[in-house]
């Protein structure tokens, strides 16, 4: 595997890791500034994988140690979305000591928990390897991380939703209730878009499908449906439009992600990626 999401340019990403080593560093790092003056001795680190996993988020750790001093050198081992195993190093730092001891937990913490997320994805995204259905992410995230962590889900091999509200138009069941119905709310928000704005919307039942077809919605999302009446859903929109897509979400779990895939939907989303991965454990050992 080697499917590796794009990362904003760094003039969006900067502001955030220097904002995280601020954070961290504060007044100064009372350890390392009276054993080392700036940029006054060189050294090497490597970093070592200490669980088997997805490497996502080197680029990035990369940066963090180069804002500290630029002259920093990070040589990835392990190629960015490639595997790794307990033991096996994945990266070798050179550059001076005391930025490598300063920046050691902010790289380390960003590429735990970005490889995390995607070791997570890949296992669903390998579930569902037999079938065209794509396998998308939700706007889930840690509020300061959502850039990074849909960078790892489509390290892993998902696809991004909308990055935040103003990326497509999702009307979900409280947007119904507040407008009074799907297609009052289709109606109104399709007078005020911009044109290449698709409308997606969020169904519970068979009756909803109908009404969100009739308002040529672009994209049908069948929410926390039950197999059966997914495929209902499905083959009603199918018969009626093929060029709608179909997106199927809520509760997705490792074991029922293949079956929800077999009843042809395009598209199934869920959070899990996010909000349930574990961190991948690596370390920084200094070797000389």
């Amino acid at each position: 595997m080697n499917k590796v999401g794009v990362l904003p340019p760094w003039l969006v990403l900067d502001p955030l890791l220097r904002g995280w080593l601020l954070e961290d560093i504060g007044r100064g790092d009372r350890t390392t500034n009276p054993l080392l003056n700036p940029n006054s001795t060189l050294g090497t680190a490597k970093w070592l994988a200490k669980a088997p996993g997805i490497i996502a988020g080197l680029p990035v750790a990369a940066r963090v140690f180069q804002l500290l001093n630029e002259k920093t050198s990070f040589t990835n081992i392990v190629i960015e979305g490639e595997s790794c195993e307990p033991g096996q190093v994945i990266a070798e730092i050179h550059g001076s000591l005391d930025a490598l001891l300063m920046g050691e937990r902010v790289a380390l913490n960003l590429a735990m928990r970005l490889s995390g997320i995607a070791t997570l994805t890949h296992k669903y995204v390998e579930k569902i390897a037999d079938f065209p259905t794509q396998f998308v992410d939700t706007r889930k995230t840690t509020p300061g991380l959502r850039i990074l962590e849909k960078y790892a889900t489509a390290v892993g091999g998902a696809i991004n939703h909308r990055m935040g509200l103003d990326d497509a138009v999702m009307i979900k069941d409280n947007h119904i209730a507040a407008a009074g119905g799907i297609g009052e709310a289709i109606t109104r928000i399709r007078s005020q878009i911009p044109y290449p704005l698709t409308i997606e919307v969020e169904t519970e039942t068979i009756a909803q499908v109908k009404e969100a077809l009739e308002y040529k919605a672009d994209i049908i999302m069948l929410d926390n449906m039950g197999l059966d009446m997914v495929r209902e859903a499905v083959s009603l929109i199918r018969q009626h439009n093929s060029l709608v897509k179909i997106e199927a979400s809520g509760n997705v779990t490792l074991e029922s992600i293949a079956d929800l895939a077999a009843t042809g939907v395009d598209y199934i989303s869920s959070s899990a990626p996010i909000t349930q991965s574990k961190w991948l454990d690596l370390s920084m050992k200094i070797v000389g």
